[in-house]
């Protein structure tokens, strides 16, 4: 596992001592949370899980109808 230091104004540090206490973790661990959460490559699980939630939400195809044709594309 890596180590990193960081520098960080009083403010700062102030904010994120907060922001750990509250999350009842260490301050290392919810800066590697953090740094996992803002890094990340796909969604999370809980906003992959509400795709098609909402019964009523129009298809792509509806919200499309009315948009027109593209402009055709130049050639490379």
């Amino acid at each position: 596992m890596g180590q990193v230091t960081i520098y960080l104004d009083g403010e700062s540090e102030k904010r994120m001592k907060q922001a750990a206490k509250a999350a009842g973790m260490p301050m290392s661990r919810w800066l590697a949370q953090l740094v996992q959460e803002k890094t990340r490559s796909e969604w999370p699980e809980s906003v992959r899980a509400a795709a098609g939630a909402w019964s009523d939400f129009p298809s792509a195809e509806a919200l499309r109808k009315g948009a027109g044709k593209d402009t055709k594309r130049e050639a490379l």
